[in-house]
């Protein structure tokens, strides 16, 4: 019965119901990861982020290989900009599931973010064709100073389908001066 409840309110969104029905089940001694692990995603739903850390880290310690925990370990710690966290979570996400593209895209943006170059270039190079990917790469070579950076910026020019961005992301790495002639 307290099993339909709770699928039901997963499953439409409730998620003050949902919370309501797995608070006591994870306070309990011995909780089931999934539980824990389900408490977490709906905390995050709730925007109770300390909280939904707390429980998610609570899940990896028991399952250290729950490779979803990780990933939803990193997404509230990057909603409350706990930026290490969020790049230890998403790292060891991708360590279990090398092909999870969502957990790779954000341990490239955090790896940017926290100037971890060398770990947010290997994560985008994966990408490599896909336009935020390549924005990426170039700012990761215009900011460790590649050699290659006229190469990519000229090929950023001439393909990438949003002239805009690429402006932008010239104008963050320009380093106070953007080349007159592009």
């Amino acid at each position: 019965m307290k099993v339909d409840r709770l699928q039901r309110a997963l499953q439409t969104g409730n998620w003050g119901q949902a919370a309501d029905i797995l608070a006591p089940l994870v306070a309990g001694a011995d909780p089931q990861p999934s539980m824990m692990y389900n408490y977490g995603k709906v905390l995050i739903e709730l925007g109770r982020m300390a909280q939904a850390q707390a429980m998610l880290r609570r899940t990896v310690q028991v399952m250290p290989e729950h490779s979803a925990a990780w990933f939803e370990l990193g997404r509230a710690a990057l909603s409350a900009e706990d930026f290490e966290t969020a790049f230890e979570a998403f790292s060891r996400a991708l360590d279990l599931e090398p092909t999870d593209t969502d957990a790779r895209r954000n341990l490239g943006r955090v790896g940017v973010r926290l100037g971890r170059f060398g770990a947010a270039q290997a994560a985008w190079s994966e990408l490599r064709g896909d336009p935020e990917a390549d924005l990426a790469l170039y700012r990761i070579a215009a900011e460790t100073g590649a050699a290659n950076t006229s190469d990519l910026r000229r090929d950023l020019l001439d393909t990438h389908p949003d002239k805009a961005a690429v402006i932008r992301t010239l104008v963050r790495v320009s380093k106070g001066s953007v080349p007159l002639s592009l």
